[in-house]
């Protein structure tokens, strides 16, 4: 096999499953985003550097692991990577985290300068956050009506319910349509590789409490409307490199450029042309040059 899929037990009483691609000593930790789990990196761990060994967990409530317990912000994302970085005893690692996964990677390496060498953010959300708001019959945000709480998040008509309902009822069709239309953009997955995606994405257990989480999650050193900024972001002090999907439809151009500005100097933005969220579909051969490259350096 490619990879091996394994599990490891957390002393806080979760269990996360990780594919594993043992190759060279180099090694690249790989964290999914929403709505995905470690399997959505197959092409990336089938076809990348074989200098490096590849891991991608899946975080709480996604894939094959537990959601023991409810998680109530990205933090609790961290804790557990934190655990599971000591449970498999790893080190002299980079970290490369997609879209949500790019925030866990965020507020994991500002804590964890000693430990990671370079870190890559992949269409990720911003150090801002992802802000929710109401919408009005026509698809518009409403910038006054701000969504705030978790019950306000789980009773969003037009934002979250849809897709709440189609994972409890593995309803392929939406979900597919979904994709279609606002990920894979340019390319599509092989249609046996499409529907194990698909069949994945029925596993998560925890689309409110994310969407809640990313609604929170900040920082920056500024206010999202929400939250005062933490100013986590500013202590990354790591090579940093932002990869931004030109026709992503999931990520406004605004983000990328956050947290650019929010890291600082470190942090170099580097756009992937004619590529949508999905770059590992779209196309993985210019994504796997512009990480290797920047590995390398």
């Amino acid at each position: 096999m490619i990879s091996d899929l394994k599990e490891v037990g957390l002393p806080n009483g979760e269990t996360l499953g990780y594919r594993k691609r043992k190759r060279g000593d180099k090694l690249l930790l790989l964290l999914h985003g929403n709505m995905t789990s470690s399997k959505h990196w197959d092409l990336f761990l089938e076809n990348f550097n074989e200098e490096y060994t590849l891991i991608a967990p899946d975080m709480r409530g996604f894939g094959i692991s537990t959601y023991n317990n409810p998680i109530d912000s990205i933090e609790d994302f961290t804790n557990d990577l934190e655990l599971f970085i000591k449970e498999l005893n790893l080190k002299d690692f980079s970290i490369m985290g997609w879209s949500t996964g790019g925030c866990t990677a965020m507020k994991y390496t500002a804590h964890n300068q000693d430990k990671v060498n370079k870190l890559i953010l992949l269409e990720s959300i911003s150090s801002r956050g992802n802000p929710l708001f109401e919408l009005d019959e026509e698809g518009n945000i409403i910038p006054e009506k701000r969504i705030e709480t978790l019950k306000e998040v789980a009773n969003d008509e037009q934002n979250i319910k849809p897709t709440l309902n189609a994972i409890e009822n593995k309803n392929k069709s939406f979900m597919k349509s979904v994709w279609n239309t606002l990920i894979y953009n340019n390319n599509k997955p092989p249609e046996g590789r499409y529907d194990e995606y698909i069949e994945d994405m029925f596993t998560q257990r925890n689309l409110v409490e994310v969407y809640h989480a990313l609604n929170h999650f900040n920082i920056s050193d500024k206010s999202n409307g929400l939250e005062e900024g933490t100013g986590e972001a500013g202590q990354i002090n790591i090579p940093t490199l932002v990869l931004y999907g030109e026709n992503d439809n999931i990520i406004p151009e605004n983000m990328p450029n956050e947290i650019v500005e929010d890291i600082g100097e470190n942090a170099k933005l580097d756009i992937l042309k004619g590529s949508g969220h999905s770059p590992l579909v779209d196309d993985l051969e210019q994504l796997m040059k512009k990480v290797n490259r920047f590995l390398e350096k």
